[in-house]
């Protein structure tokens, strides 16, 4: 006998009903809108992950990664690797789900990698604008560690900028405001001290010949207080060496110790790594000094998963740097270029390295 009001039934019917609440729900996580309207459902939130890695040492699309240019380059082995995070941003709340579940990503609020009151085009620029500083850092920071004097190079005039029409890439800055400089961090400090709407005045030598320009600074888009000239800056050997750096669509400044090794490693005899295969992580100042970056524990894993012997990490990030530990990979803490030299010497030798924890 088929009574469709049987208890078994009743329950059967309940739960058919039931499902389609759910459903609905499982169709709303996994939409980025809801249909015919503009209405979001993304949520605000980020995942952050391990990215890919690029031997410093070695080539990308034909090009070297770290070229130089005007003297001869010592032979290398091995591999020096900068290490990177992958961001996802735009996630629905089923990829958002996901990613938590199933990976090791770590969930972010998105104003930690896309501040709310700047533009994505904003925020590409001001990448851009640490990627650039962080080359400049690195040449300046290897020519200080090898004794070679330097110089400072407009690499790129920001469009629509005080500089726009008044330098040219190519013009080496000798002295602002009759102030002579010799690495980028000078000018930056002489121009950040002003407002904008001031002016600065710099000498430049182009072609060969002396001028000098007078320019309006005009106010920075990431805080309307500080004065920008618009200029990215690199560092060029006085004796004529050039340091060019052919990675792409790469931002941030985490990679400025590892290409600072690189050119050290290019420009000295013998091999920093030993030949081995070593990847690392961590802003550069002029001075040599090496700064935290984020996301380490992603890098440090991706390294180790990947067979790296020895990562070198920003001493000030060694407690997240030691949650992507895996495996025999020994994480170095360093402080300066001296230090990361140093811990490639040690650890090729099977002496003590000084490690995160």
């Amino acid at each position: 006998m088929n009574d469709s009001s049987t208890p078994a039934n009743r329950r059967l019917r309940t739960l058919a009903w039931g499902a389609v609440p759910v459903l609905a729900m499982t169709a709303l996580v996994s939409m980025d809108h809801i249909p015919g309207t503009d209405i979001s459902l993304t949520v605000p939130y980020a995942a952050e992950g391990p990215g890919p890695m690029f031997d410093t040492l070695g080539q990308v699309e034909g090009a070297p990664v770290v070229e130089i240019d005007g003297t001869e380059v010592d032979d290398t082995s091995g591999e020096l690797r900068m290490t990177t995070v992958s961001v996802r941003s735009g996630m629905t709340l089923a990829q958002a789900l996901s990613r938590w579940l199933t990976t090791d990503d770590t969930l972010v609020p998105i104003e930690q990698v896309f501040p709310p009151d700047l533009t994505p085009e904003q925020v590409e620029q001001a990448n851009k604008a640490a990627f650039s500083s962080s080359e400049a850092a690195a040449t300046v920071a290897a020519m200080n560690y090898l004794g070679r004097p330097v110089e400072v190079v407009a690499a790129e005039i920001i469009e629509d900028s005080a500089a726009t029409g008044r330098l040219e890439a190519g013009d080496v800055i000798t002295a602002v405001d009759g102030q002579g400089v010799d690495k980028p961090g000078q000018v930056q400090e002489i121009v950040r001290s002003k407002q904008p709407g001031e002016q600065v005045t710099l000498t430049l030598r182009r072609g060969g010949a002396e001028l000098e320009e007078t320019i309006e600074l005009g106010a920075n888009p990431q805080d309307e207080k500080l004065a920008m000239l618009g200029v990215y800056m690199n560092s060029q050997p006085v004796d004529g060496v050039e340091v060019s750096y052919n990675l792409q669509d790469i931002g941030g400044p985490s990679a400025g110790m590892i290409f600072s090794l690189a050119v050290i490693d290019k420009l000295s005899p013998g091999e920093l790594n030993a030949g081995r295969t070593v990847a690392g992580t961590g802003t550069i100042a002029e001075d040599g000094t090496v700064g935290p970056i984020g996301g380490i524990e992603h890098k440090v894993r991706a390294a180790a998963e990947d067979g790296v012997e020895l990562f070198l990490a920003p001493a000030a990030n060694c407690g997240e740097a030691l949650q992507g530990q895996r495996g025999d990979i020994v994480v170095a803490q360093v402080s300066t270029l001296d230090d990361a030299i140093t811990a490639m010497a040690d650890f090729d030798a099977g002496r003590d390295v000084v490690t995160c924890g």
